[in-house]
């Protein structure tokens, strides 16, 4: 199934009414610069672009419909896009198998829209759309936050949501593509990020996961994810018992448990975060950096309080902060002085502040310890209320320290709002990643870790056993799945047999 029209479209129709007119001005407001068509039986012009009576009317097959009609209406819909030979579509309206429970017709129409699409792309039901920030095409009948990108990350979620929610980041997360996919009643959330991995322009990968569906499809966006050098990073849902039943009622998914998850995850060489903070903190470092090569991690602050909480805070993440050797210690005396106490984390004090060459040189000498990421604790004050042109000089020591010895450098600030929006993007703009928060930015480099020492290992791709029983789906007895993974790394356990008792307890 061809995704790219759908994901990339230059020829846009918008059925319905408030919604479908919402996606037009999203368009408009953009300066989308393909074809926008609004289709409404009743209206001859919405927002002074002349309005078609029915699809069918249209001048060509469009790329991408955003379907903003009730649910039987859709189905028509679908069906007479997928004849006509459109690129694909998005289907707004809920009422399909999420709503099982209290509707038994959800089901039947889910089925029914699966069979009218065919072998045309269909983003949900019960989804928001999409959001392609790179060629400034959003297909999305709310508010968003996002700006237009040369290159950045995509996320693909479950939940429209916290879809939006992510758009309206002030991090300095640079976003590629936001893809909503709701039931996934014909196109899978692995396979959008799949399709997804196809555009250079995309550095990372962040899937918010609700239930996992086929694992075989997740198994072969992994093996693609690693062949292109693309990090995929998962906010997986479900952990809890009440969540569990709420997944099933929002997108009819099955959360499925947490343990199998993780181990899944970890198999696959997915990054795992337990948070939407951890996911955008994540995404910023492997959208410089990619996967880091290890946990080794300096840091330094001009407060032993936040050279405190950086040690403290590794022991909640797997990280390190190794000891000082020799030659780091002989460059940071002669820079300090000895009434400093040399470690790492490092407080270097504040009789260097504002003093550029002098930051610079003791940044340059954590450096030497070839640390996997440099870290500087850092708040910014208040811009309505101060002025800081002191803290320049420490951020532009950074970058030049981070420059001389070829280091991947961040920023921390101890608190979210004490790093602002416009540092944030300057920072990504220089190649240092802006963390907010502490304990996000020590896990945030922990699951980079975890990617790249995964990808660093020569285990073999997850096994591609799953696909010898086609959708066949039976329980193996205990010799049959040894028999169908050998030659994988699961491991069972050993296995001895005996004719009788008296042999088993010889």
């Amino acid at each position: 199934m061809q995704l790219d029209r759908l994901l990339r479209p230059r020829h846009v129709a918008a059925v319905g009414g408030a919604w479908a007119r919402n996606v037009v001005q999203s368009c408009l407001n953009s300066g989308f610069d393909g074809q926008v068509w609004p289709v409404h039986n009743l209206r001859s012009s919405v927002m002074g672009i002349r309005c078609f009576k029915s699809v069918a009317d249209l001048p060509c097959p469009p790329d991408c419909t955003f379907i903003g009609v009730n649910r039987t209406a859709t189905i028509d819909v679908v069906l007479e896009l997928r004849r006509m030979g459109a690129g694909g579509a998005i289907c707004f309206a809920s009422g399909f198998a999420e709503s099982y429970a209290e509707d038994e017709q959800g089901e039947d129409l889910q089925k029914a829209l699966k069979e009218a699409a065919g072998d045309m792309p269909v983003l949900g039901p019960n989804c928001y759309g999409l959001i392609n920030y790179l060629d400034n095409a959003p297909i999305w009948p709310d508010v968003h936050g996002g700006i237009r990108r040369e290159r950045g990350v995509a996320l693909v979620c479950q939940s429209s949501n916290i879809a939006l929610n992510l758009t309206m980041q002030s991090r300095g997360l640079p976003l590629a593509y936001v893809v909503t996919v709701g039931n996934q009643a014909v196109v899978s959330q692995a396979a959008i990020a799949s399709s997804l991995l196809d555009d250079s322009r995309v550095t990372a990968i962040g899937l918010y996961v609700e239930g996992f569906g086929d694992i075989r499809e997740y198994a072969s966006l992994a093996r693609r994810a690693r062949a292109r050098r693309v990090p995929v990073v998962v906010l997986k849902a479900g952990v809890s018992g009440p969540t569990r039943s709420l997944t099933m009622s929002h997108t009819s998914s099955l959360a499925g448990s947490p343990e199998a998850s993780r181990a899944l995850l970890k198999r696959l060489d997915f990054g795992q975060v337990n948070s939407v903070t951890e996911l955008v903190e994540t995404l910023k470092l492997l959208h410089l950096f990619g996967p880091l090569p290890g946990r080794n991690l300096g840091a330094m602050s001009c407060s032993g309080g936040e050279a405190c909480l950086m040690a403290d805070s590794a022991c909640h993440a797997d990280v390190r902060f190794p000891s000082l050797h020799e030659k780091q210690s002989d460059a940071l005396r002669s820079t300090l002085g000895p009434m400093v106490h040399l470690s790492n984390p490092l407080d270097y004090h504040t009789y260097l502040w504002g003093r550029q060459q002098a930051l610079q040189d003791v940044f340059h000498a954590m450096m030497l310890g070839s640390y996997d990421l440099t870290c500087l604790v850092i708040d910014f004050p208040r811009a309505d209320r101060c002025r800081y042109p002191s803290w320049k000089p420490a951020i532009h020591a950074l970058r030049g320290a981070s420059e001389e010895t070829g280091s991947r450098a961040a920023v921390v600030a101890t608190l979210h709002e004490n790093l602002p929006e416009d540092w944030s993007e300057d920072l990504m703009n220089m190649g240092i990643v802006p963390f907010h928060g502490i304990g996000d930015a020590l896990r945030a480099a922990a699951v980079a870790a975890d990617i790249g020492v995964g990808w660093g290992s020569k285990k073999l791709p997850i096994s591609t056993a799953l696909a010898k029983h086609g959708d066949r789906r039976r329980t193996l007895m205990d010799i049959e799945a040894r028999d169908e993974f050998a030659g994988t790394e699961l491991k069972f356990p050993q296995v001895l047999f005996a004719r009788d008792c008296r042999e088993l307890e010889e």
